[in-house]
């Protein structure tokens, strides 16, 4: 039976309450069949319907990522669709893939690429995400993610700041280690004080206490 009525729209609703709860189902299930026929469904004509079904589909990675493992080139198509929320949803889906799809992912590097150097914020935020663990896990791609990561950490507003750096964590090593540490102390001076003890936090799982002690409490 199709899982298609189980969907938001079918239903009439506009809250996210259906996909939700559809989500939860299918990751406790492993409904190999429903979760097929909603990647298939990633480019129905109808494109409340196509948001539904990844909405649902990265509901359930984030739940059970094995489960929708297998789609990530159907994710990392929607990067380059015309429907802002096709891109970041797919970011999404693609983040709660990555450390199972790190390779499959850095062949196609350069489409995660432009999608966060020209997305919206949601897609940023999830597109830093993928591109860490894709640096941490796969070196052979470094060369292309931490340039990246390095201009998002430069340019981001400082709110976001601790946040992608929290992110970012998993992909700096030794060698990395400085040229990190001194973007984020260029920034400090922009964080309120509730964001610089967040950095902070995220630093001290990292650095030698010597460089810790660069971003203080204001």
């Amino acid at each position: 039976m199709s899982v298609l009525p189980r969907l938001a729209t079918f239903q009439g609703r506009r809250d996210e309450r259906p996909n939700q709860d559809l989500a939860r189902r299918l990751a406790r299930s492993g409904d190999g069949e429903a979760i097929r026929e909603l990647a298939e469904n990633l480019h129905h004509p109808n494109r409340r319907i196509q948001s539904d079904c990844l909405k649902v589909l990265y509901e359930i990675g984030a739940l059970n990522p094995t489960l929708i493992a297998g789609y990530a080139d159907e994710f990392l198509d929607q990067l380059s669709s015309e429907h802002n929320r096709m891109v970041w949803g797919g970011m999404i889906a693609l983040a709660t893939v990555s450390p199972l799809k790190s390779g499959a992912i850095g062949r196609r590097l350069g489409e995660v690429i432009r999608a966060v150097e020209g997305g919206t914020l949601i897609t940023v935020v999830w597109g830093v995400k993928v591109l860490a663990v894709v640096a941490g896990m796969e070196r052979r791609f470094r060369a292309k993610s931490l340039p990246v990561l390095k201009r998002v950490l430069t340019t981001c507003l400082p709110r976001d700041v601790p946040l992608h750096a929290e992110s970012i964590l998993m992909a700096i090593d030794v060698a990395d280690r400085k040229p990190f540490l001194a973007i984020l102390a260029a920034r400090q001076p922009e964080l309120s004080a509730a964001q610089a003890r967040r950095l902070r936090r995220t630093l001290g799982k990292l650095a030698p206490a010597g460089a810790v002690k660069r971003v203080t409490k204001r």
